[in-house]
Order: structure tokens, then C-alpha cells, then sequence
């Protein structure tokens, strides 16, 4: 069987994650693969000794009129030679006569439509909606995200979860023995992007009434100070009353060096108010660090439910889980966990470091794409 898969997006952040680490393991199927996207991305990948891939280039940008209306005819035409299509996101040329396959991570826009314009999410609902239409099915990575896609997109639209899972780099580095509260300082680090639903601007007023009730900590912040400047005025604006120190951020920095923060850290804390997934509190579990988490459905699912349905049942991770929205809430956990207490390293067993792994994520991806040759042999 011929498929093929976008792979522009494979050095964006978060789709780009997911493609990077899924298509090593997808490759290793009996199928033979057609990459699209920038041949100097994908060869890093090792793609190229494969004698089951062939990459075309193609930089058409995602969501673009010219993919909708104007895609290229000769990639077409190798598209529509395969069995099946696959995007990691919810961005599909127009022109595909074959199967298409989907992941949408979660659908974020209706749930919160003050992260965007009316116009903003009516553009975006349109994208959801005709992948909707369009795909065969559509892969996730929870029961939430799945709960709400099928809100919005139809509830007998199919749609399989398949969970995301932490970077092999980390998964690699992760502390399995031994002692790192050695290593540990007095930081509380923040990892995500500078968007309202992160929940940051809980974190500053939790933290900075923590900090005057005694708690001396700083708050590391990954990521650039510049950024808020444009997209976040409000927590800029706090960060810069805060006491000289207290709030620092990293800039811009290699893995390794996320790596140091997160093990050295006391502590990672996750103040979302909606997420897909969701995965910074795992990362730092993998690497011996505490993590606290705000109680919102997902988090529950992931961390806690293990999830709902009972698709993994097993034990929940050692998360400490606080009100979502709550400063007060978060600021009396944070006092809880840290205030004139020793460190503590979180010691994953292996049930709990093998339970989302991206081959697990692969191999449900590829059986449900061998049902389009099962079909035609029937």
C-alpha cells in the first residue's frame, strides 16, 4: 500500500513534534511512504536510505488559498496515485480523491472564542468543519479532544484517540535511579506558550502572594520576555512590578539546556484552562521533578482517570492537582509543597513511564490506515 503524508509542518512546535516522532515509527511498516514537504528537513530523519519513501517537494503554506484552490497538479497527481492521504493537522489540499486521514489535537477556538476574532474563528471553524467532511477518520490525542470534536463536527463522525506522548530526547534523558534532589534549586518553572488559556496570569498572582507570605522562590519562565511585549500585555505588565529577581526568563535554548531547568527545578506547574493533552507535567515526572496541576477535564483524564472510558486503566501519576482559575487555590499548593520543605524527586515506575509512547501512538495510526487495503481485498 502507497500512502501519503504532509510533512510540512515538521519543524513547527507542536504538529511538528508529533510528525517528527511518529514517522520513524510509521516507516517502519510494509508500506511504501510519499513525504511532502522540505527535502532538507526530512533527510535528518534518515528517510532517505529507506527504500519504501520517496520525498517530493512541496512548500505550499498550510491553510493557504493555493492549497485549497491552486495546489500544485503534479503533486496531485502523486497524491491521488496512493491509497490513502495522511496530515498530521486539520489542513487538507483541495484536488485529494483518495482516502484522507486527520489528527486534530483539539478544537480549542469554538471551546474559547475569545482567543480569536469572530472572524478568526469563523475562518478556523471552516477548516475544522471541511476536515470533518473530508476525512475517513480523525485521530486525537484524549477522550476530551475526542468528546469535543465530536460536539462540533458530528457524533458519528469517527474519530480514534490516540494519545500523544514525550519526545524520545527526554525520554532518553529521563531519571529512572538515584538522587536528583541534589541538583534541585529553589525554581518553579513555567513551560508553554504565552496564550490566555495557559493560565499564566493565575501562576504571577499565585506566585507573587506566595512570595509575600515567605515562599523564596523565582519563577523560571521558558521562553522569550519580547514575546509578551506583543501578545500579552497584561502578565508583561506584572512580571514587571514583580520583585527584582523573582521572575526570570530563559530566552531561547537548546533541549539540553531545557533539560538542566527541568531537573534542577522544584517544581513544574501547569495553570492551563484548556489543553488537548498536555504534556510539560509528564516531561518533568520523566525527569524527577514535581509537577502541579490545574484540575481542568483533560488533565483529570491524563493524569488522574487514566483515563475516562477506562481505554488505560491503571494508576494515576503522582500529580498534585489544584483549582483551575484559582490563584488562591494555587498560591495555598504552591505554600503546601514548597514552603519550608525539602526537595523531593518523583521516581516513575515503569507502568506509569511506558503508558503514552508515541509507538504506541504509531502502530494504532497505521492499523487503522491498513483498513483502506483490507476493504479492497474484501
Amino acid at each position: 500500500m502507497t500512502i501519503t503524508i504532509d510533512c510540512r509542518q515538521i519543524d513547527s512546535s507542536g504538529v511538528g513534534v508529533y510528525i517528527r516522532e511518529c514517522l520513524p515509527l510509521f516507516l517502519e511498516s510494509p508500506h511504501l511512504f510519499q513525504l511532502l514537504g522540505n527535502p532538507e528537513k526530512l533527510e535528518y530523519l534518515g528517510p532517505k536510505e529507506k527504500k519504501n519513501v520517496r520525498i517530493y517537494a512541496c512548500h505550499i503554506k498550510p491553510f493557504s488559498l493555493k492549497e485549497l484552490f491552486f495546489f500544485p497538479r503534479k503533486l496531485l497527481k502523486i497524491i491521488n496515485s496512493a491509497h490513502l492521504y495522511y496530515s498530521p493537522f486539520f489542513n487538507i489540499p483541495g484536488g485529494i480523491k483518495v482516502p484522507v486521514f486527520t489528527t486534530i489535537h483539539d478544537i480549542i477556538f469554538p471551546d474559547m472564542p475569545e482567543l480569536s476574532s469572530k472572524i478568526g474563528l469563523f475562518i478556523r471553524m471552516w477548516f475544522y468543519k471541511r476536515a470533518g467532511k473530508k476525512s475517513k477518520t480523525i485521530f486525537t490525542v484524549s477522550e476530551f479532544s475526542k468528546s469535543r470534536i465530536q460536539h462540533y463536527l458530528g457524533r458519528d463522525k469517527r474519530v480514534i484517540v490516540s494519545y500523544s506522548a514525550i519526545q524520545s530526547y527526554i525520554a532518553k534523558s529521563a531519571v529512572l535511579n538515584g538522587d536528583t534532589a541534589a541538583k534541585k534549586n529553589k525554581s518553579i518553572i513555567f513551560i508553554g506558550n504565552i496564550k490566555k488559556h495557559k493560565g499564566l496570569s493565575t501562576l504571577l498572582e499565585a506566585f507573587y502572594q506566595a512570595r509575600k507570605e515567605g515562599l523564596d522562590y523565582v519563577l523560571i519562565i521558558v521562553g522569550s520576555k519580547d514575546d509578551f511585549r506583543s501578545s500579552d500585555r497584561e502578565s508583561l505588565s506584572r512580571i514587571e512590578d514583580a520583585e527584582k529577581g523573582s521572575v526570570r526568563f530563559t530566552g531561547y535554548i537548546s533541549n539540553e539546556a531545557l533539560l538542566d531547568f527541568i531537573v534542577s527545578a522544584a517544581l513544574l506547574v501547569q495553570a492551563s484552562l484548556y489543553e488537548g493533552f498536555c504534556l510539560p507535567p509528564l516531561e518533568a515526572m520523566m525527569l524527577g521533578t514535581a509537577a502541579l496541576i490545574s484540575d481542568i477535564p483533560v488533565l483529570k483524564e491524563i493524569y488522574a482517570d487514566c483515563p475516562a472510558g477506562g481505554v488505560l486503566p491503571g494508576k494515576p501519576y503522582p500529580v498534585t492537582f489544584f483549582k483551575a482559575g484559582s490563584a488562591a487555590d494555587l498560591k495555598n499548593k504552591l505554600m503546601e509543597l514548597l514552603y519550608d520543605k525539602p526537595f523531593i524527586t518523583i521516581r516513575l515506575d515503569e507502568e506509569l513511564r511506558g503508558r503514552y509512547t508515541f509507538k504506541k501512538t504509531a502502530a494504532i495510526i497505521v492499523q487503522e490506515w491498513n483498513t483502506v487495503q483490507e476493504g479492497k481485498n474484501a
